[in-house]
């Protein structure tokens, strides 16, 4: 035996040893290589450079989290290998003789302590409280500070001595050391203290996850190139976590087509799941090992119900183990939990192999454990899973939660879970269920089909889960009855909405403020379509005061665009622009989807916009309602055919007009007609006819929609007024009603065609006082479309009486005549040698328009060669040999 020194320390023996009679390894105080495929990630280097600065930093992370070589990196990089100390700790170094012999090994080797002052353990157990006293002044005494290094600290964590010992030597070192601790589970020093003092740096597992640019770097050091998509779903699927990824690319570079061995990759039968199982899940308890198993079908985990699914009550000390030793369990708040992604993924497929048939009753177990616990939204996967789709459907019904599969956040998730049922759930919860399904994707004919079977099985009024069926089943009834057209019905669904409220608590229906916004939307939609404004109007101001969030974002957009639509139709262009405005504002600040949007807000935009002849503004709106409307919505189908059809008036095509409404889709067997529609469908042939210069027939069209209402009889009196009958015009239009409540864009309307009318009898002064208050009506709403329909006596009028345009510079000249000069000459201008035709009239208006022949070519669909011949033909009729001086004659001529 060694011979005892006065220090009470035996002397060293031959060569290093341990107190335990063991050498002393080597290779522990070797620093890592890290491989060529290393990515090195500035954003942690500059963490750790920042760290040391400090006492104490520590990276702490999972099993494979790129711990270790993120450190050996940075102190290559760094070039400090000769100002640190590396130890990697074994798990005999819970003895602190043993591991302090190997610290102060490892400052000897590295030539950064000197051991003849300081002295070594004498017993593998203990070590002499005066050691630590040395080699704390000794390291205090440096000019510069040393770093110490302590790999796998997580193998010595649990030894209180240990981590007693490393604070005492950290604290009274001073400046001489700085302490670099990576493990898999924080260290038992007071980090509390370090924390608030701002003396610790952490760099935790979150931290070390890769980010999809970094797994971008990875693969390409294998010489391997995904997509966007495919990195971040990669990225996702891994956690980011470093050896998982490693993995995935290695087993993916033998693969003909890389991307899709990675989407479709099995991690359940790979060397992931080979590490993860015997790293992680072999070295826990048999019981811990059941948990994590049966916990695996979760994505969040409490430990009430991991408690549920193991039959134990052990569930909560369990999960705060694994969580603290960095297992791949993760809490997440509020004492819940999570397993790592990939690691569930390869527990699930462990489980089918260990108990065959159990996932299932997990399942089950969970989606009630979850739906008693009132989390609807988590349990119905779970029961899904299980089979159970009387427990899916009963439960999302008695939660009142059917409004969610129409509007909402979730709504897409919660139609692709409830595809997946079977056509033998039955019951009327899953007939709900699946005819809100179809509603939704506007398939009337099965959604009315599960409505109706659902309400013949409905249970007695007394049963406790009669009122929300009775209310789901009405609330869709109304929906039902919105697209059918019909608003009787839909007055009636949403009595029965309110009598089956008045048998649920109160506080259920606050929990679903989606209910009476979809319900009141619906009601109002059918109104609107049946033409009953008034109640419209009320139903849907009513729905757009519901309360605003996640889940009436859709309603209250669509009752907005709606009552827009209103506005525009009763003649009000700038309300309905502002409730229109207001609509779109309503899903941007919502974040709802294009699709998901309806089209009205952006219809309704389009018609002020022709209204006030700005063309190109509504072209770009109607082509916007066009990309995002709701499938078969009629009221938009409708609406759009019909702002179509105006603007291709606007532009000079009747002939167009026309055809696109004839073309338009009529309603099917199950839609009501709408006598407003029938009506403005009707105005706009009659008024394309009358461009085309056919009176007759628009007065026929007229009398066969039978169509009412002042635009009508506007219409009709501007037809007489084109065959020369003035005075038939004159007395239709005396039959208005005056002050009926009609808005600026038809009382302008009326009030021109009184001009006309009065004009076409000889009482000039009296159209000259109609057109002078038309254009007052007009200015506030910029209406400028009204004045170019009036065609040209309106222009001839102007010519006469040029003061009627004054201050009204919102209404350019060229729209109510050329205004001469006061006391110019009016020469009457020679007449055209003869008549243009209807090719020659449009290529004439897309002159005056300034447009290029290439442009009148594209525009008109013809070639470039024909137009120069129609243009030859027009300079030749009109006596003119530029473009300028045909336009100006073709203007003087009353042509344009």
């Amino acid at each position: 035996m060694p011979r005892p020194t006065s220090g009470g320390h035996r002397e060293p023996r031959p060569g290093p040893f341990a107190p335990n009679g063991d050498p002393v390894l080597a290779a522990r105080f070797s620093v890592p290589v890290p491989p060529s495929t290393f990515v090195r990630r500035p954003r942690l280097t500059e963490r750790l450079s920042h760290g040391v600065q400090g006492p104490l930093t520590l990276v702490n992370g999972p099993a494979g989290a790129g711990k270790t070589l993120l450190v050996a990196d940075w102190i290559a990089a760094e070039g400090a290998g000769d100002r640190v100390a590396w130890l990697t700790v074994a798990p005999e170094d819970n003895g602190p003789g043993v591991f302090w012999t190997y610290v102060l090994e490892s400052l000897r080797r590295h030539g950064l302590a000197d051991g003849d002052g300081i002295g070594s353990p004498a017993r593998p157990g203990e070590v002499d409280h005066s050691l630590l006293t040395r080699l704390a002044a000794q390291l205090s005494r440096r000019e510069e500070p040393l770093l110490l290094v302590l790999d796998e600290f997580d193998r010595v964590g649990t030894s209180a001595e240990v981590a007693e010992e490393l604070q005492f030597v950290l604290r009274h070192a001073g400046d001489g050391l700085r302490l670099l601790i990576i493990s898999r589970t924080e260290p038992l020093l007071p980090l509390h203290r370090y924390r608030a003092a701002g003396e610790v740096t952490d760099i935790r597992g979150a931290d070390l996850a890769f980010r999809p640019e970094e797994t971008s770097e990875l693969l390409s050091r294998h010489g391997m190139y995904l997509s966007d998509d495919a990195l971040s779903a990669l990225t996702e699927r891994t956690g980011g976590w470093a050896a998982g990824l490693r993995l995935c690319t290695l087993a993916a570079q033998g693969a003909d087509e890389p991307e899709t061995f990675l989407k479709d990759f099995e991690a359940g039968q790979s060397t992931l799941a080979d590490f993860l199982l015997a790293e992680v899940l072999d070295a826990q308890p048999a019981e811990t090992q059941d948990l994590l198993l049966r916990t695996s079908v979760l994505e969040q985990i409490h430990p009430g119900l991991a408690n549920a699914l193991t039959g134990r009550d052990d569930a909560e000390a369990i999960l705060e183990g694994l969580q603290r030793a960095n297992a791949f369990v993760e809490v997440i708040g509020h004492a819940w939990y999570r397993i790592h992604p990939l690691f569930a993924e390869i527990l699930r497929v462990h489980l089918r192999v260990r108990h065959p048939g159990l996932e299932c009753e997990l399942h089950r177990r969970a989606a009630h454990w979850l739906s008693e616990s009132g989390l609807l939204t988590e349990a119905l996967p779970h029961a899904a899973d299980a089979g159970d789709w009387e427990l899916a459907a009963t439960r999302f019904v008695d939660e009142l939660s059917i409004g969610r599969m129409l509007t909402g956040l979730d709504c897409e998730h919660l139609d692709a879970l409830f595809s997946r049922m079977p056509p033998d759930a039955s019951g009327p919860a899953a007939d709900l269920v699946r005819a809100a399904r179809e509603l939704a994707r506007h398939d009337i004919d099965h959604g009315v089909e599960h409505v109706h079977r659902a309400e013949q099985n409905l249970p007695a009024e007394g049963d406790p889960s009669s009122p929300a069926l009775r209310l789901s089943c009405a609330l869709l009834r109304v929906l039902a009855a919105r697209m059918t057209g019909s608003a009787d019905r839909a007055e009636a669904a949403a009595g029965d909405v309110e009598a089956a409220e008045r048998a649920i608590p109160a506080e259920s229906l606050s929990r679903h403020p989606e209910l009476p916004a979809l319900m009141l939307t619906d009601l109002g939609s059918a109104q609107l379509w049946a033409g009953r404004f008034e109640a419209a109007q009320a139903t849907l101001s009513a729905a757009a005061k519901v309360d605003s969030g996640p889940e009436t974002a859709l309603p209250r957009h669509e009752c907005l665009s709606r009552l827009a639509l209103i506005d525009f139709l009763n003649g009000w262009p700038g309300r309905a622009e502002s409730h229109a405005r207001e609509a779109v504002a309503e899903a941007e600040r919502s974040g709802l989807p294009p699709e998901a949007c309806t089209g009205i807000a952006q219809l309704v935009l389009g018609a002020v916009a022709i209204d006030r002849d700005d063309l190109d503004a509504a072209r770009t709106h109607l082509d916007h309602a066009a990309s995002s409307t709701l499938p078969r919505d009629p009221l938009v189908s409708a609406e759009l055919a019909l702002l179509r059809s105006r603007l291709l008036l606007a532009k000079g095509h009747p002939r167009a007009a026309l055809r696109l409404l004839g073309e338009h889709q009529r309603p099917t067997a199950l839609l009501e007609p709408s006598p407003w529609v029938n009506d403005q469908t009707a105005l706009t042939m009659a008024v394309a006819y009358l461009a085309e210069g056919r009176p007759q027939a628009a007065q026929e069209v007229l009398r066969e929609e039978n169509a009412a209402g002042p635009e009508s009889v506007v219409v009709a009196a501007r037809a007489r007024l084109a065959t020369g009958d003035g005075a038939a015009a004159h007395d239709l239009l005396e039959a208005l009603p005056a002050g009926s409540g009609e808005g600026p864009a038809i009382t302008v309307r009326a009030l021109l065609a009184r001009a006309q009318a009065a004009d076409a009898v000889g009482d000039g002064r009296e159209a000259q006082r109609l057109v002078a208050q038309a254009l007052s009506v007009a200015r506030p709403e910029r209406l400028r479309r009204p004045f170019l329909e009036s065609g040209p006596w309106l222009r001839r009028l102007a010519r006469r009486r040029p003061d009627l345009a004054q201050g009204h510079a919102w209404l350019s000249a060229s729209l109510v005549g050329h205004v001469p000069a006061a006391g110019a000459a009016d020469p009457a201008p020679a007449p055209v040698t003869e008549p243009l035709s209807e090719r020659e009239h449009e290529v004439l208006e897309r002159l005056a328009q300034m447009m290029s022949t290439e442009e009148i070519a594209a525009d008109l669909y013809l070639s470039v060669n024909t137009v120069k011949t129609h243009l030859k033909s027009l300079y030749r009729k009109l006596a003119a040999t530029r473009r300028g001086e045909a336009v100006r004659r073709a203007r003087e001529l009353h042509l344009l």
